[in-house]
């Protein structure tokens, strides 16, 4: 398959534009993104260790440890290359790594969108139907709902890669971005993408809207349900088991429309880029910080092996 995707191509590497144009604020660039890079991948490793307590082995923290191993993995194919660039005169990327990275890209940004439709139907069943929540979301169920949103996601990433590396690059190689992405890649074809371009649109689509329908009418059942509750604190005391999952569908799902349903020409290049670095960076971390901080049995149980650890005496 290498050769037959060679043979599509004058080029054996890309270039990319990287974060920033000023050189300026490249130090200071390093050093935040290093940060959020390592903010990121030690709170979500913390918490995928924190979710194996005991105490804390139901569906919702199983969906949330492998929402944990996604937002690492989702920062890692970006943030390291994009900080090597910031240090580094050479910004190239090879052919095939480019490829890979764009399969990564996708792969795991379909893949949390499913997963978060999972998540939300874990809530629905939690919130709507208590009684047999034991029963429908047993380990077989938990287990489908994580490989239906992997399968999904290889299945799209496959299809979408095959498709934009079977494209003619024979002219400039250099990606206006500061990783390998759709848009940017198409633009550094030399060949007719009109219809490469419409069956994106289509995928994304059905990517984005088929799991956010689902999440919505979820939460309509939900709402519906809650607002059966008798008393005010009874009310409040559900929905917030819900919402950190509706922050985290909205950074996610806005963001992502954001940058692949828009207009092609409907921000500047900056702006795009921006909207990028929220999507791959900032919410990895964010998701991280609206799952723990929010959540009085993930702190108190982090509490308390911090403390088991050090024996301090903190109260504990």
């Amino acid at each position: 398959m290498v050769s037959e995707l060679r043979n599509h191509t004058l080029l054996t590497e890309f270039v990319l534009s990287g974060l920033s144009s000023h050189p300026e604020l490249r130090n200071s660039l390093f050093f935040t993104f290093c940060l959020i890079y390592t903010i990121t991948v030690t709170g979500n490793l913390l918490i995928f260790t924190v979710t194996v307590h005991p105490t804390l082995r139901t569906p919702m923290y199983f969906f949330l440890r492998v929402l944990s191993f996604l937002d690492i993995t989702t920062a890692s194919a970006v943030v390291p290359k994009m900080l090597v660039s910031f240090l580094s005169k050479d910004t190239s990327i090879s052919y095939m790594g480019c490829a890979t990275q764009l399969y990564l890209v996708i792969f795991l940004a379909v893949t949390e969108c499913y997963l978060l439709a999972a998540m939300a139907y874990n809530r629905y069943v939690a919130i709507c139907n208590p009684l047999r929540y034991a029963v429908v979301m047993n380990r077989r169920v938990c287990l489908s709902l994580v490989l239906l949103p992997c399968f999904s996601g290889n299945v799209v990433s496959v299809v979408q890669t095959a498709w934009v590396f079977t494209l003619s690059f024979c002219g400039p190689n250099k990606i206006h971005y500061f990783f390998c992405d759709i848009p940017p890649l198409i633009m550094l074809s030399c060949a007719d993408t009109s219809s490469y371009e419409m069956q994106t649109v289509t995928a994304t689509v059905l990517v984005i809207l088929t799991p956010f329908c689902f999440i919505l009418l979820s939460y309509i059942c939900i709402i519906s349900n809650i607002l059966k509750i008798s008393s005010t604190e009874g009310r409040k005391k559900t929905f917030s088991t819900c919402s950190s999952h509706l922050i985290v569908v909205t950074l996610y799902y806005g963001s992502g429309t954001l940058i692949y349903l828009w207009p092609r020409y409907g921000f500047s290049q900056d702006t795009k880029k921006i909207l990028a670095v929220v999507y791959t960076a900032i919410i990895p971390m964010l998701n991280l910080m609206i799952y723990s901080l929010r959540n009085k049995e993930v702190k108190g149980v982090l509490i308390k092996s911090i403390c088991y650890t050090h024996r301090t005496g903190w109260g504990c």
